[in-house]
């Protein structure tokens, strides 16, 4: 087959980062990304169940911020389903993207004082089991969610910087991951309050 020949079967459009295979590919990355973090969730909960029942459990008062920072996180994916219809209609993107972007510092920082709460009376990670669940469930979910706030700093950046076309597959794939977020921290309050 002749050089030409080949260059006439490869549409321009292969290359381009933006094809439905590359759509497909992201979305698809960030489902494998979702369920290796349901596993290792799972794997600590498992654990969580395993310790509780050798024996020397007793429960501890959890923090009242962990219910506020509940309401914030569920208002910041309401926050983020309206950046996705604003970008739809092509108006106050930026605003909902900074508003769910504000939110997610919001809980982060509520977490923060969470832990201060605990370090007030005490209950440090080392301090029993208990504490030491709940510094890591509460910790691993804080960073995962950063990961989903420097995405959202990311797509607000572009959006500020004049970049008026926002794939609406990255928009898509951030939302999807934000919500999953939410709901993990639904389980892990959960957890949380009849386990620990």
């Amino acid at each position: 087959m002749s050089a030409t020949a080949i260059t006439t079967t490869i549409s321009p459009q292969t290359s381009s980062p933006h094809l439905p295979g590359s759509i497909e590919a992201s979305r698809s990355g960030i489902w494998v990304g979702i369920f290796a973090i349901i596993m290792s969730f799972a794997a600590l909960t498992s654990a969580l169940l395993v310790r509780q029942g050798s024996g020397e459990w007793s429960h501890i008062v959890i923090p009242s911020i962990l219910y506020a920072n509940t309401a914030i996180l569920l208002l910041s994916s309401f926050t983020m389903e309206m950046s996705r219809r604003a970008l739809a209609r092509s108006t106050g993107v930026t605003t909902w993207l900074a508003v769910t972007l504000l939110l997610g510092f919001s809980f982060v920082s509520g977490q923060y004082l969470a832990w201060r709460h605990l370090a007030s009376q005490g209950l440090y990670l080392a301090t029993n089991p208990n504490s030491s669940f709940l510094y890591v469930f509460t910790g691993m979910h804080a960073l995962h969610l950063l990961g989903g706030i420097a995405v959202l700093a990311y797509l607000l950046s572009h959006v500020i910087g004049g970049h008026t076309s926002l794939r609406r597959h990255l928009l898509d794939n951030t939302a999807i991951y934000w919500h999953f977020m939410g709901g993990l921290w639904l389980y892990l309050l959960f957890v949380i309050v009849t386990r620990l």
